[in-house]
């Protein structure tokens, strides 16, 4: 990750929202993907993830005083190509288990709180550190969240991914 770091609050908030947003949406996709497969239990799960950034994006935008999400002034500094927060797609199984989507969602978790401690850490803005460190103690209650929700399911069995009727795709 760039060490960019916005240097007005309002900036620094822009981009924190508009990772939530963008974590909020994949889950919901995600969630969507599952339903379609007949997958529910992860579906369902994917939903709570997304519903969970939704509130976090709501508190955000009334902590700044935000009617409308701003506009960003800048590209965010992620590590990749998406938000650190965002599942990627290539790790999504449309058979995966709960156990799966909690570890997708764990691995997520862990890099938004890393994301945010290294912006607290590069910040020269009194302001967005103390924002920066508030984001990575919130993302911190996250993973420990998932964490308890993982230690509550059980890991899959070997044969997980096995489909005895697998899509058929036509020409």
């Amino acid at each position: 990750m760039s060490t960019d770091v916005p240097q007005t609050l309002e900036a620094f908030m822009a981009q924190a929202l508009a990772m939530e947003f963008e974590a909020m949406q994949r889950y919901a996709d995600l969630a969507d993907a599952m339903e379609m497969h007949n997958n529910r239990d992860v579906a369902e799960l994917f939903r709570r993830m997304a519903l969970i950034e939704n509130k976090h994006a709501a508190k955000i935008m009334a902590e700044m005083g935000w009617k409308e999400p701003p506009p960003l002034a800048a590209a965010p500094a992620w590590e990749g190509f998406e938000a650190a927060e965002t599942i990627a797609l290539d790790d999504v199984h449309y058979l995966m288990r709960p156990w799966h989507a909690l570890q997708l969602a764990l691995r997520a978790e862990e890099r938004a709180e890393r994301f945010f401690a290294r912006l607290a850490q590069a910040a020269t803005v009194d302001s967005i550190r103390k924002a920066a460190l508030e984001l990575q103690q919130e993302e911190h209650e996250h993973v420990e969240l998932v964490r308890v929700w993982l230690a509550k399911v059980p890991q899959p069995e070997p044969d997980w991914a096995h489909d005895p009727d697998p899509p058929r795709y036509d020409e």
